[in-house]
This record gives C-alpha cells, structure tokens and sequence, in this order.
C-alpha cells in the first residue's frame, strides 16, 4: 500500500483528521483522570466501583506479566549458552545437518531439550516452507551508529563488541552516521576509530549528514536514513544484493555479546519470511548501572522487563530501541521516517502498512547493553531520566498516522486492524494513567466519602480489596527483584551482595516511579501532542565514569 508516513504535506481533509487523531489520546488521558476525580468528590461511590474494577483488571494485567516474565526469562537464560554459529552452519547443509540433530540425546539436561526442540521446531518450518536463506558466508550486516555528542569513551566499547564476534568479521560493514554539526572533538574521535578499525571489518565509513536539509526534521531518523543510502550504494557497487544484507540500527552506546551476530544470523536465515520481518533483541542497561543513582537503575531494568514481557507475543510486537530487519525490507518501505522522534517504532509501522500487514518482528531472546540515562549530578539524572522517558512516550505521534493508514488499507484484515490500533491506543492511556490511578486517585473516593457512602458495603470492602490487591502485587515484585538481581552485571567492586541487598530495597520506589518516570512524562507528552506543540529531539546524557 502506498502511504506517505508522515503528518506533512497532507491534503486539507487528512490534515483535519490526523489533528483530531492527535488530540485524541491526550484528550481521553486527561478526561479519564479528571472524570474520577471527579466522581470521586461528587459521587464517591461510582467513583469507588470504577476504581475496584480498574484494580481487578490491573492485578490481573501484573499476575498475566509477572507469569510471562519469568517465562521470558527461562527462555533467555536457556540460549545462554547456545552456540549460534554451529547452527548456522549446519543450516547450511540442512537436510544432512536436520537428520543429524533429530538423533540428538540431552539426557537430564532439560534447558538444553527444550532450546534444541525449539531449534528443531525452526528447522521443520523452514524446510517445510522452501525458502531456503543466502548461505551464511553471504550474509551481510551493515551496523549503523547515529552520533552527534557521543565522545569516544562512549563509542569504542560498542565499536570493541563488535569487533569480538563469533560473526566473520569481513562480512560486517559499519557505518558512523554522524551529524554534521557535531563538535570538533567527537568528529576527531569518530574519524580516529574509523581508522583504527577500518581493517578489521569489510570497512568502516563515516557518513557527514547535513545539518540543515530541506523536508528533514532534526531527528535520529534522518541521520541514519542518510547513512544508510550510503550504505545501499556500497553494497549496490560491490553487486551484493540487498536480500542478503542485515542492518542493525543500534544507540552509539550499545554494547553487544561475542555471539550477538550469529544469533541475529540464525533468526534471520531460518525464518522463512525473513525479507519481511525485523528481529528485535532484549535491551539492558548495565554499561554504567554501578554508577547511577537507585531509581534510574529501577526505571530501566522496568524498561527491560517489558521488552521481556512483549517478546512473548510476536504477534503484537513492535521495534524498540536498538532493533535489526533486513536490508531489502528497508530500502523497500523508504528508510527511516525523516521528520519523526519515534523512529525505532515507526519504522515497524512504516513496513507494516507498506507490506499490507505482512510484516512483523521475531523476538530474539539475547540482550545488548546500554547505558542508563544519567548526568553530573542527581537532580541532572532526575531531569536527563525523565526526558528520556518523555521521548519514548512521544511514540503516541505513531498513532493517528497510523489510524489514518488503517482507514485506508483494505487489504488488511479489519480484525487486524482494530486489534493492534486498540493496542496501539490503549497502550499509550494506561501509559500515562495507570501511575496516578494506582498511587493516587484510587484512594480518593476513600478521602472524600459522605455519610451515606461511609456506611456502605463498598466503602468498607474497598480497602479490603485494595489491601489484597496491593499484596498480590507485592509478590510480583518480589519476583521482580530476583529477576533484576540476576540480571545485573558482574563487578569486582566490594561488598557487592551488600550492594545488591541495597539494589533489592530501591524496588520500594516503585509506587514514586510509576507517577513520576512514567505516568507523568507520558500524559507530558499526549498533553503536548494534544495542543500541538510538538516535542523536538532530544539527545540522552551518556555519562561513564
């Protein structure tokens, strides 16, 4: 379907509706709040049903995650050890390598079962499908680096990662996209670490985007979307076809494992409809998670958790962060939209409408690393995290572009359709809602009760089932916990259980982060969407100490 992606240049009509699709979430967000407000001073004890019914479902949202979570992590921690480039080897030669690995034993060794029972499962599909993938020694990756203030002590830890693959290096192309009005002393870094590892890969280029170009906005989006045409017209020269070619769009501070790149090449070559599908990684943010302050740790190993949580239904996945798709797919939709914030989740959007919704992602369960937002100072972190998660809730700028496609695309089931634009949509309310519910609206009706309420059955049963609610999720946090502390980096730094004791204990935040880290900077950003006052790129503080 051809669709342009993007609220510019639209036709009086489109224009109308694409506002009206903006305003619509902000304008729910807000009417949703105040209308509990109000009903909880006015008629406390609607007010008080609602938010028991409100407490259900979140409960049984957070028992739902929590379940999915650990499931999540199980898988995780299962391909740990899996080694990717042996498999992908042995797709090579598949008929011969399938016949060797059905015969294969694993004793009481049950992780080790089950990932290969996956892997075979994979294998049947793929031979059942009759795509056969490139061979792996014509696979190809081109890894983009967006930079614009990123000094060196950033860049070379992931320039480093990559140049320890389990991956040929000879068949990796990375490319610096760097904006042209960096300062002299990050353009001098990027050009000495093109030099210094420009041998190691099939090369290494540094791409100058043009700080001012007509139709661009000043976002991450136009920056890589140059490189990357730089980087079609290399492969396009060396006559390697763009179906064989990977790109990986990764933050300046992503950090990836020795065996990232074979895993990314296993996903690729045995998903049948590789041509049409990104592959989205786990993201942790343990590059300087010893050196920030307890909440910030709190709000990003959450953020991992999501992404953990979202792995597990493909079907409703869309691109975060650091992401990877094939080549072909990208040149195909246009690249990256040019004038938009969000461009890691409108990129899936993008391809989703332009293939008529016969795109998706495959969830890879491997993590990258990368750092949490953090500053000089702790008010300066406090004000770096909070716009970090402001820019992750502008994502809301997807959605009336999105509706607006689907009005469109009759090719797309209608199911479809209403399935993931009210995920989209609902997504984005219990975003900027939820916190405040929970931590303080849902004790209003309580505060501001009448005599005649105060002797009601509900009056007294609402803090019986806020009670049991609250300790229903007390156990997913506790769950939480063990998760996040088995999560976390190793260190040689001393008393490290005492450290991780410490770790454990900043979960009690939990009540505060949700208002202030993720309720607030979402109806932020739906409020100014909402009165058109669109946010502008913001570039988060790396800081390494």
């Amino acid at each position: 379907m051809k669709f342009s992606y993007s609220k510019e240049n639209l036709k009086p009509r489109a224009a109308r509706l694409q506002r009206f699709l903006e305003i619509l979430p902000g304008a729910w967000s807000w009417a949703s709040l105040l209308g509990l407000i109000f009903l909880s001073i006015v008629f406390p004890f609607i007010a008080a049903i609602l938010i028991v019914a409100f407490y259900l479902s979140w409960i049984m949202r957070v028992l739902y995650s929590t379940i999915f979570l650990v499931l999540s992590y199980l898988h995780m921690d299962m391909e740990n050890k899996t080694d990717w480039k042996q498999r992908i080897e042995g797709i090579d030669h598949l008929d011969h390598y399938l016949r060797k690995v059905s015969t294969r034993k694993f004793g009481r060794h049950w992780r080790k079962w089950l990932s290969h029972q996956i892997h075979l499962h994979q294998l049947n599909e793929l031979l059942d499908s009759q795509n056969m993938p490139p061979r792996s020694k014509d696979i190809y990756h081109v890894v983009l680096f967006p930079v614009i203030k990123e000094g060196r002590d950033i860049l070379e830890p992931a320039i480093e990662a990559i140049s320890r693959q389990n991956f040929p290096l000879k068949q990796m192309l990375v490319v610096f996209a760097l904006e042209e009005r960096a300062s002299a002393d990050v353009q001098e870094a990027v050009r000495d670490l093109e030099k210094k590892y420009k041998d190691n890969f099939l090369d290494c280029l540094v791409v100058a985007h043009p700080a001012v170009v007509p139709g661009e906005a000043r976002v991450k989006g136009a920056n890589v979307t140059c490189a990357a045409r730089q980087a079609a017209a290399f492969f396009q020269s060396r006559q390697i076809p763009f179906e064989n070619v990977i790109v990986s769009c990764f933050d300046a501070d992503t950090v990836v494992s020795p065996h990232y790149f074979a895993c990314l090449t296993y996903h690729f070559m045995v998903c049948p409809n590789r041509l049409r599908a990104s592959f989205q990684p786990i993201p942790v943010y343990h590059n300087n998670i010893w050196n920030v302050p307890g909440f910030a740790r709190v709000v990003e190993t959450g953020s991992s958790f999501y992404q953990l949580i979202e792995s597990t239904n493909p079907e409703k996945l869309v691109t975060f962060s650091s992401h990877s798709m094939s080549f072909k797919a990208l040149v195909d939709v246009d690249y990256w939209p040019v004038d938009m914030i969000s461009d890691d989740s409108a990129i899936f959007w993008k391809a989703y409408i332009h293939y008529d919704g016969q795109y998706f992602v495959v969830p890879m369960y491997v993590t990258l690393s990368m750092d949490v937002a953090s500053a000089d100072n702790w008010w300066e972190t406090v004000k770096s995290v909070y716009k970090q998660k402001q820019r992750w809730a502008w994502g809301v700028e997807n959605f009336p572009i999105v509706m607006r496609a689907f009005l469109k695309a009759k090719k797309i089931p209608l199911y479809d359709r209403l399935r993931l634009g009210f995920k989209l949509f609902e997504g984005h309310l219990s975003w900027a809602t939820s916190g405040f519910i929970l931590s303080i609206i849902g004790w209003m009706p309580i505060v501001f009760a009448r005599r005649e309420f105060s002797a009601s059955v509900v009056y007294y049963n609402v803090p019986e089932i806020a009670h049991t609610i609250f300790t229903l999720s007390f156990l997913a946090i506790v769950v939480t916990i063990i998760l996040s502390l088995s999560l976390l980096p190793k260190t040689k730094i001393r008393y490290r259980w005492l450290i991780k004791i410490g770790h454990a204990f900043e979960w009690l935040m939990v009540p505060v982060i949700l208002v202030l880290f993720s309720a607030l900077p979402a109806l932020h950003a739906q409020t100014k969407l909402m009165l058109g006052r669109y946010l502008e790129f913001w570039v988060t503080d790396k800081h390494r100490k």
